[in-house]
C-alpha cells in the first residue's frame, strides 16, 4: 500500500507538471516542413514569411478563475449580484461535513453515518417537518445550488481519501462543471459521491448527489430564471454499535473485524425535486458598476416573483435478520425482518411582490426602504408502510401493508422589511406566519439592527427572533416495526432568542452572545433507566441557555493563527447533552516556494469538555437520552501540509496524530467509537477551456 500511495502522488505531480508544460508550448505555425522544400529561400522570401507569420499570429489567452463569477438564490433575492470564484486553500483540508470548525458534529464514527450538531443550533423554519435529519448534511437542496456566470467553461474535480492501513476509510469525490451556452444563459452540473468504508465493521456508506441547474437572464436585465433538478440517494448501514464496549483498551488486531449487533440492516433516505423560480424587475433599474461588465450589480425598484417546487422524500429502514442482541426494545409487526418506509410528496407555490424606495445616487445606497410581501402554499401527502408477518384478512406472510396515509395543506404569509438609514445603519425584519392548515399557528418573527462605526471601530448587529413550531411528524404520528408513536400529546415548541454580535474585519474579531428561552423543548428519551424503549418527550418547564462564541484570526508575518471558542450553558445540560465548552485552533506557516508553489504548513486542534453522551435509536435515525454516561475528552490534533500549484490544490494531513498519547480513543455518542488516527490526502483540479 505505501508503494501504491507513492505511485499515486508521483502520477498526480506528473499530470500537473505535464499540463503546465503543454500550456507553454505554442502551436506550430505551419503544417508542412519548409526545410525540405525544393527551392532555397532568399532574403526577400524569408522577410515575407516572417511578416506573414507575425500578421497571422493569434493572441494567447490564459483563462483563470477571474472569468468565472458565482452567486446563489439568497444573494439574488434583493438584486442581481455575482462574486469571484473562491479557489483558495482556506478550510480545504476540512472536507467532511462532520469536521467543519464552526459547526462540529456528534456522529456514529465516519463520514456518511447519522449525525447531529454538537452546538445548540435550533432550526429556523416553519411548516411541515418529518423530523428525520440524521443524514441532512450529506444532501443537496435547492438553497445549496450555486449559479455561475462563466465566460469560459469551468470544471472542478475533487478527490479525498485515506492512505496507508485503511485507505478506504474516507473516500469522497466531487465534480462541478459549468458553462454559458449564451452570454446570458448558464448551465451547471454537480455530482458528489461518498463511498467511505469507515473505521470499524459495517460503516460502509453509499451517498450520491447530483444537480442540474440553469440561470437565464434576459438581455434587458429585467427577467431572471433559476431552475434545478436535485437528486439525493443516501444509504448508511445500521450496525447497532460494536459489541466490544472497551474497544480502546481491549481491541482486536483489526478494528474492521470487530463484531456488531446488526449485520444486515441499513437506512436509505432519498430526496429528489424540481425547482423553478422566475422573477421580473418592474420600473426603474439602478446599476452599480464593478470590475468588468459581468460584475455589475443590478438594483430593481419593483420585483414580482413566482416559485414552484415539486419534491419527493423517501425514508426507508431495512432489517434482514432477527434482533439477537436486543438492539430494539420491542417489535409490533414482524419479529424477523423490517421494511419500514415513509414517502412524502410536497408541491409548493410561492408568490411575492417587492418594491424599493431609494434616492437617485447609488454610489452607496442610503435612505433605502425595501418591502417584500408574499404568500406560500404547500400541499403535502404522506404514506407509511410496514411488512406484516401475518395479515389477518388474507393470511399472507411478510406482506407490505400501508399503515398511514394523509394529505395536508399549509398557507403561509411572508413579509420582509428593510430600512437602510445610511451606509452605517440598517434595520431588517423577516416575518412568516402559517394562517391555514396543518401547521396553523406556526410563526417566525426575526429582526436585526446593524450599526457600523467605520473600518477601525467595526460593526454591531443586534438580533432577536421568536419562533413557534408544531412538533415534527416523527414526534406525533409515526408507525414502524419497532416504534409506534401514535397521537402523542407533544405540543408546540417556542423559541425566543436575543443576540449581540460584534464584528471587526480589520482586527479579524467576531464576538457573539446569545440567549435562548425555549418553552416545550422536544426530544427523545428512554422510558426506563438505561433502556432503549425510546419515546418522544417534552419539557414542562422553560429551558434557558446562554451561548457565547468568539472568533479571532492573527497574522505575524508568514505565521497565521485562528481560534474559535464557544461556551454554552443551560439549566438542562443533561437534557440537551451538549458540551459546555468547544474550541477549535489552527496555526500555520505560509510561504511561496519556487515562485509557483504556495504552501501552508500547520496544525489544528479540536477540543470539547466532557458531557453526558446521547444514545442512537436504530431505524428512526434519532438521538435520545438514556444512560447518564460521559466520556473523558482530549484534544484531537491534526498536522497538515496544503499547497496550490498552478490550478491544483493539494493537502496531506495526519488526523488524530496524538492518539495513544493522552487517550487511546474517544466517543461523541454512547457505544459508537470515533475514528482512529489516519493519514489522509485531497486533490482539487480546476480546468478552464
Amino acid at each position: 500500500m505505501p508503494d501504491q500511495f507513492k505511485n499515486f502522488l508521483l502520477t498526480m505531480l506528473c499530470l500537473v507538471i505535464g499540463q503546465t508544460a503543454f500550456a507553454q508550448i505554442p502551436d506550430r505555425p505551419y503544417g508542412a516542413d519548409t526545410i525540405r522544400s525544393g527551392r532555397k529561400l532568399n532574403t526577400s522570401d524569408l522577410l515575407d514569411s516572417a511578416r506573414k507569420r507575425e500578421e497571422n499570429k493569434k493572441d494567447t489567452v490564459i483563462y483563470t478563475s477571474k472569468y468565472i463569477k458565482v452567486t446563489n438564490e439568497a444573494l439574488l433575492k434583493d438584486s442581481t449580484q455575482v462574486f469571484p470564484l473562491d479557489t483558495g486553500l482556506t478550510n480545504f483540508e476540512n472536507f467532511s461535513p462532520l469536521l467543519q470548525p464552526y459547526s462540529p458534529r456528534m456522529h456514529l464514527g465516519s463520514t456518511g453515518l447519522p449525525q447531529r450538531p454538537m452546538l445548540f443550533e435550533p432550526q429556523k423554519s416553519v411548516g411541515f417537518d418529518v423530523g428525520n435529519h440524521a443524514l441532512d448534511v450529506y444532501m443537496l437542496r435547492p438553497s445549496d445550488v450555486q449559479y455561475y456566470r462563466a465566460r469560459v467553461a469551468y470544471t472542478n474535480l475533487q478527490f479525498y481519501s485515506g492512505a496507508f492501513g485503511n485507505p478506504n476509510a474516507d473516500q469522497v469525490f466531487r465534480l462541478v462543471h459549468t458553462q454559458n451556452v449564451k452570454p446570458n444563459w448558464n448551465f451547471t452540473f454537480n455530482f458528489n459521491s461518498t463511498g467511505s468504508r469507515g473505521y470499524y465493521t459495517r460503516q460502509n456508506v453509499s451517498d450520491l448527489n447530483a444537480v442540474v441547474a440553469t440561470w437565464y437572464e434576459s438581455k434587458s436585465k429585467r427577467y431572471n430564471l433559476l431552475g434545478n433538478l436535485v437528486f439525493n440517494n443516501v444509504r448508511a448501514p445500521e450496525s447497532g454499535s460494536i459489541r466490544n464496549g472497551d474497544i480502546f483498551n481491549k481491541a482486536s488486531f483489526d478494528p474492521l473485524q470487530e463484531t456488531v449487533r446488526l449485520t444486515n440492516a441499513y437506512i436509505n433516505y432519498r430526496n429528489n425535486g424540481v425547482y423553478l423560480k422566475q422573477f421580473y424587475y418592474l420600473g426603474r433599474i439602478d446599476t452599480i458598476n464593478a470590475a468588468g461588465k459581468e460584475g455589475q450589480k443590478i438594483l430593481p425598484t419593483q420585483r414580482v416573483s413566482h416559485t414552484i417546487y415539486y419534491n419527493v422524500q423517501k425514508y426507508r429502514f431495512v432489517q434482514n435478520e432477527p434482533d439477537t442482541y436486543n438492539v430494539f426494545s420491542d417489535y409490533y409487526f414482524n419479529n424477523t425482518i423490517s421494511r419500514d418506509s415513509l414517502a412524502v410528496t410536497n408541491i409548493r407555490n410561492d408568490f411575492s411582490y417587492s418594491f424599493y424606495l431609494r434616492g437617485k445616487s447609488v454610489s452607496f445606497v442610503k435612505n433605502e426602504v425595501k418591502l417584500d410581501v408574499g404568500l406560500t402554499h404547500d400541499f403535502f401527502r404522506y404514506s407509511q408502510y410496514i411488512v406484516d408477518s401475518l395479515q389477518a384478512t388474507t393470511n399472507l406472510r411478510n406482506q407490505e401493508r400501508r399503515v398511514q396515509n394523509a394529505t395536508y395543506q399549509n398557507v403561509r404569509l411572508n413579509a420582509k422589511f428593510s430600512y437602510r438609514f445610511s451606509d452605517r445603519v440598517n434595520l431588517q425584519g423577516d416575518f412568516q406566519q402559517v394562517v391555514v392548515g396543518y401547521n396553523f399557528g406556526d410563526y417566525l418573527y426575526d429582526a436585526k439592527l446593524s450599526l457600523a462605526g467605520g473600518e477601525k471601530a467595526g460593526r454591531i448587529i443586534l438580533g432577536a427572533y421568536a419562533q413557534n413550531n408544531e412538533a415534527p411528524l416523527v414526534f406525533k404520528n409515526y408507525i414502524s416495526n419497532h416504534y409506534v408513536f401514535n397521537n402523542t400529546n407533544i405540543g408546540k415548541q417556542q423559541i425566543n432568542n436575543v443576540s449581540f454580535n460584534y464584528i471587526n474585519d480589520k482586527l479579524q474579531i467576531d464576538l457573539k452572545a446569545e440567549y435562548f428561552l425555549v418553552n416545550g423543548y422536544q426530544y427523545f428519551a428512554a422510558q426506563t433507566p438505561n433502556g432503549n424503549d425510546v419515546a418522544p418527550k417534552q419539557l414542562d418547564a422553560p429551558l434557558n441557555l446562554l451561548k457565547i462564541s468568539a472568533g479571532k484570526k492573527f497574522a505575524f508575518g508568514k505565521f497565521h493563527a485562528e481560534d474559535y471558542f464557544v461556551y454554552q450553558q443551560s439549566d438542562y445540560q443533561t437534557t440537551l447533552r451538549i458540551p459546555q465548552i468547544y474550541n477549535y485552533a489552527n496555526i500555520y506557516y505560509t510561504k511561496l516556494f519556487f515562485n509557483n508553489l504556495l504552501t501552508s504548513i500547520g496544525v489544528s486542534a479540536r477540543y470539547n469538555t466532557r458531557y453526558t453522551a446521547p444514545n442512537y435509536a436504530v431505524g428512526i435515525g434519532q438521538f435520545y437520552n438514556s444512560s447518564d454516561i460521559s466520556f473523558i475528552t482530549t484534544p484531537i490534533i491534526t498536522p497538515y501540509i496544503k499547497a496550490t500549484l498552478f490550478r491544483t490544490n493539494l493537502f496531506i494531513m495526519y488526523d488524530y496524530v496524538n492518539q495513544g498519547l493522552q487517550s487511546n480513543g474517544y466517543y461523541t455518542v454512547n457505544r459508537y467509537p470515533m475514528p482512529y488516527r489516519l493519514l489522509k490526502f485531497g486533490v482539487s483540479w480546476s480546468f478552464y477551456n
